[in-house]
């Protein structure tokens, strides 16, 4: 009796780049050839026309036969997890959920191979739960997309940028060097990540809290506490844009969103009183950074009003009666 295929529902979430995810989803499909499964669409809720040209395109190229690719809509911009939970529980064309979902950037293109690779990796180790690729750029620039989780120690050690501080808390370092083989690393930054399904089963899928910032972070934290691994895998290449919805690289100033996400993944995973000695810490670092630099002359790397803001965003979260219902949507955020 012959083993079943495993299948692959691929996730690619719009937000007003129809053009860019059109791209991204005819790489993808490429690298779907002569695997099971199909490609989800979601536009959420662009409100630009987007869902209609993305639905225009997919049925003139006739890439939705038989469900292979489906284009729907999310009826709310919940943000990044929220938007890829729509997809991943849209399930197969059949109503049949996938052995692995395989989330991709709107602004991402995997080579040819990229999906097979970590197909192949987490059918050959079962106990590995989540696994990315490695990203570059349009110019073959490496993208950081390895990291160690956030913690007391880390917000010191980022924030106060002094290399015998850096050297003693080396191991608690949020980013990791970008791998040349395959490891096991605490997270993944979610441009091109495929999941094991009966993880998701097991842990749930991304908490909506989060708008957008460390939604992964959190994700792959309850798969680490579920015994589920999660993998850096290099031989899987994804050319990234990167900042493509979110306009991150134009930003005046961090939106509210990043506060608001930073504050409840320390409170939720850790719990309030971990979280405020964290943006102490964060504090005592970056005011230490900032003396030094002004004893010095040298130009200071924290953006203008940036740590008053988390001192006044966090005092509030603390000794609010609750963590927020839901944090704003990125139009609210950014208006």
């Amino acid at each position: 009796m012959s083993v079943p295929e495993p299948t692959v529902l691929t996730v690619l979430l719009n937000y007003k780049t129809a053009d860019m995810t059109l791209k991204a989803a005819e790489a993808a499909l490429a690298a779907m050839t002569g695997i099971a499964g199909g490609l989800v669409i979601v536009d959420n809720d662009s409100q630009d026309g987007s869902f209609e040209t993305l639905s225009a395109n997919v049925s003139n190229q006739d890439w939705d036969a038989e469900g292979r690719v489906r284009v729907i809509q999310s009826g709310s911009n919940g943000g990044f997890g929220a938007g890829n939970n729509v997809g991943i529980r849209a399930r197969l064309a059949d109503g049949a959920a996938p052995d692995y979902v395989y989330i991709l950037n709107s602004d991402a293109f995997p080579a040819s191979d990229a999906i097979r690779v970590l197909l192949e990796h987490l059918e050959a180790m079962p106990k590995v739960g989540f696994a990315g690729s490695y990203i570059h750029g349009p110019e073959g620039d490496t993208h950081l997309t390895s990291f160690r989780f956030p913690s007391i120690a880390s917000e010191l050690e980022g924030s106060i940028r002094f290399g015998p501080v850096s050297r003693l808390l080396k191991n608690y370092k949020v980013p990791i060097e970008t791998p040349t083989e395959t490891r096991t690393v605490d997270w993944l930054a979610g441009a091109s990540m495929m999941m094991r399904q009966s993880v998701l089963d097991q842990i749930g899928l991304f908490d909506e809290t989060f708008f957008l910032y460390f939604e992964e972070t959190d994700l792959c934290l309850r798969a680490a506490r579920a015994g589920h691994a999660t993998n850096y895998v290099p031989i899987s290449k994804v050319a990234h844009i990167g900042s493509a919805s979110t306009g991150m690289k134009t930003w005046q100033r961090v939106p509210d969103y990043w506060y608001d996400s930073r504050w409840y993944y320390f409170s939720k995973n850790h719990g309030r009183v971990y979280a405020a000695s964290s943006t102490l810490l964060h504090l005592v670092g970056g005011a230490l950074h900032w003396l030094r630099c002004k004893a010095t002359g040298k130009a200071c790397s924290i953006a203008p009003g940036f740590l008053t803001t988390m001192l006044r965003h966090d005092l509030r979260a603390l000794f609010a009666a609750s963590a927020p219902a839901r944090i704003p949507t990125m139009s609210q955020s950014q208006a």
